[in-house]
C-alpha cells in the first residue's frame, strides 16, 4: 500500500510540476464549476426534449444525481478516509504549486469535481444514447480534463480523481437505472 501511495505522490508531483501560463489559465478555467452551467442547461434541454412525457422525471433524476454524487464524495469518502489534499500534506510542504492560493477543504479523497462530472457524463450519455450514440464518449472526454485539472492545480492526487471518476460513473449509472425503471413503469400505466 505504501508503494501505491508513493507512486500516487510521485505522479502528482510530475503533473503538478508541468505548468505554463497558458495551461494555468486553461486548467483554472476547466475547474470552474460555474463556467459549465450553459453546458448543463443544453444537456438538460436535450434530455427533456428526448423524454417530453417524462420531463419531470428527468428533473428529479438530475437533482438526485447531483445530490448523490456530491454527498457520496464527501460523506462516504472524504469524511471517512480523511486523506489530506496534497496542498495540505506536511510532507509535500513547499513542493505543491497551487494557483491563487485556493487549496480547498482539508480532505481530498475522492475528488468531488471528478465524481460530479463523471456522474453527469454517464447519466446524460445514457439518457441520450438512442439519439446521440457518440455523446457518451464526448462527455467522458469532457469530464477527463476536468479531473486532470484538479491534479494540475495541486488540490488532488491522481488516485483522488480516478476514484472520483469511478464513483461518479457508478452514481450516474445507478440514477439512470432508476430513471429507466420509473419511466418504464409510468409508460405501462
Amino acid at each position: 500500500m505504501e508503494y501505491l501511495s508513493q507512486l500516487d505522490r510521485d505522479l502528482f508531483l510530475i503533473i503538478n510540476g508541468l505548468h505554463s501560463p497558458f495551461l494555468d489559465f486553461i486548467m483554472f478555467w476547466l475547474s470552474d464549476k460555474f463556467i459549465w452551467i450553459p453546458l448543463y442547461l443544453v444537456l438538460l434541454f436535450f434530455m427533456i426534449r428526448s423524454n417530453p412525457r417524462h420531463w419531470w422525471l428527468i428533473l428529479i433524476s438530475v437533482a438526485l444525481l447531483v445530490t448523490l454524487t456530491d454527498q457520496v464524495s464527501v460523506k462516504l469518502f472524504k469524511d471517512v478516509f480523511m486523506r489530506l489534499r496534497p496542498c495540505h500534506e506536511p510532507q509535500l510542504d513547499g513542493l505543491v504549486r497551487i494557483l491563487e492560493g485556493n487549496c480547498g477543504g482539508k480532505y481530498g479523497f475522492v475528488s468531488s469535481h471528478a465524481t460530479n462530472t463523471f456522474g453527469i457524463a454517464v447519466f446524460s450519455g445514457l439518457v441520450l444514447k438512442s439519439r446521440y450514440s457518440w455523446l457518451m464518449l464526448l462527455m467522458l472526454l469532457w469530464a477527463s480534463p476536468i479531473a486532470y485539472s484538479r491534479v494540475y492545480l495541486g488540490v488532488h492526487y491522481p488516485a483522488d480523481v480516478i476514484a472520483g471518476a469511478v464513483v461518479g460513473a457508478i452514481c450516474g449509472y445507478l440514477i439512470f437505472s432508476l430513471f429507466s425503471l420509473f419511466k418504464r413503469r409510468l409508460s405501462h400505466q
